[in-house]
């Protein structure tokens, strides 16, 4: 453990922030710089790994004990673009004493359990933070230390008995490409976790079914001194589109399994104005009706405007509960490891998704773990190194309980 924290700050340092307007794979070129590091890591360990053209980076230990499935363990590299992840600037706070934890003084930023009460169950902990104008990348540059932090152990402990080991690095996982291309049979794992959670103990098989939705409205400019019966204003269609949703359909008004629309982002001008949405739900049915919502809206307009209203949608993932649910053991397996840590599981729906997501799809089930953190995305994001402690012996624990009732 004692080098789990310096690899995380050196991990953070590193931006790798994806950009889903990009084309390309990695979708930026900065993510390569922490794949390219984590490569030359696992091989300065004597671990196998490479770094193929479309940014994954897969390594392997070797089994030291036959007719053991191999396991893999799965992370991303990319952040969200919803904060900037450049130039980070982290503060240790050791020995937490509960209170209000001031994160920029200068810019009277803080920490406050008034408005994040889960800090109160860190108390006596080191909590990492940001500086406030920052994101911190916990999400999911935790996993990577966790996850190097245990390869490091099972290199230098072979008297461990395990199988073989697969692991990944992925790129643009917070723009739902993460795994687009990634090539399950060549992993080579038979079963596989993410260290993608967030505060301890998460332990997700559940996950949202995603859609992305883009609306372009098309509007018909006239001098405002002539404009009677002739303009129409695409930014007002706009928000008479966006009024006709549920307002308590929103992600601010929801939780549990109850799913939502989020308008991302909206621009525009008299002429032409564009919407994102993001669809969440984790019901099959309530997801496909709320695309419908998106194109019964759009209809009434182009009925009452004329045909200025298009909508495209993208489905991104789906929930991979009903490619866990035949694999069920990979799961109990997890619990058990977080028991044996002294972690109790909290076994819930993950309000988002991951890699193992698609992947549970492409034929390698694969639920999340925690890595640790809160307040993912954004510039309030902390992550108590304790809580990261705890995710490095549920990863060994793991690989112990593989070992120890074998699956042919």
């Amino acid at each position: 453990m004692n080098n789990l924290l310096e690899r995380f700050l050196r991990y953070v340092s590193i931006e790798t922030t994806s950009d889903e307007n990009s084309d390309k794979q990695p979708s930026t070129s900065c993510q390569l710089n922490l794949l390219k590091l984590l490569r030359d890591e696992f091989q300065n360990m004597g671990i196998s790994a490479e770094l193929d053209e479309f940014g994954y980076v897969m390594a392997t230990i070797p089994a030291n004990k036959e007719h053991i499935p191999t396991i893999g363990f799965i992370a991303h590299v990319d952040t969200s673009s919803d904060a900037s992840g450049k130039d980070i600037k982290t503060n240790i706070i050791e020995n937490y004493n509960g209170g209000t934890i001031i994160i920029n003084s200068e810019l009277g930023i803080q920490l406050s359990p008034m408005q994040f009460p889960e800090l109160l169950e860190y108390a006596g902990q080191t909590i990492i933070t940001t500086d406030g104008t920052t994101l911190l990348g916990a999400d999911d540059k935790a996993g990577i230390a966790e996850i190097m932090t245990a390869a490091s152990y099972l290199m230098n402990h072979p008297e461990l008995p395990h199988g073989e080991i697969k692991i990944a690095f992925t790129p643009d996982e917070e723009i739902g490409r993460g795994v687009v291309k990634f090539n399950v049979e060549k992993f080579g794992a038979k079963y596989a976790y993410t260290i993608d959670g967030g505060g301890i103990g998460e332990l997700e098989y559940e996950n949202f079914n995603a859609a992305a939705a883009d609306i372009t409205i098309h509007g018909v400019n006239i001098h405002p001194g002539y404009a009677k019966g002739c303009m129409i204003n695409s930014q007002l269609v706009a928000h008479e589109f966006i009024s006709q949703l549920p307002v308590n359909a929103r992600p601010e008004h929801t939780e549990g399994r109850e799913g939502f629309f989020h308008l991302i982002d909206i621009h525009g001008a008299v002429e032409e104005t564009k919407l994102h949405f993001i669809i969440r739900d984790h019901d099959a049915q309530l997801f496909l009706k709320k695309q419908d919502t998106l194109k019964e809206i759009a209809t009434v307009l182009n009925k009452k405007y004329g045909d200025i209203v298009h909508v495209t949608i993208r489905d991104q993932y789906y929930n991979m509960k009903q490619m866990i649910e035949p694999h069920m053991h990979i799961v109990e397996i997890a619990a058990k490891a977080m028991e044996k840590a002294n972690v109790q599981p909290k076994i819930q729906p993950i309000r988002g998704g991951t890699d193992g997501a698609n992947l549970s799809f492409k034929g390698l089930p694969c639920p999340n773990i925690f890595a640790g953190g809160h307040n993912f995305h954004g510039r309030f994001e902390y992550i108590p190194l304790q809580s990261m402690e705890k995710a490095v012996e549920v990863i060994l624990n793991i690989v112990k309980e593989f070992a120890q009732f074998p699956i042919k």
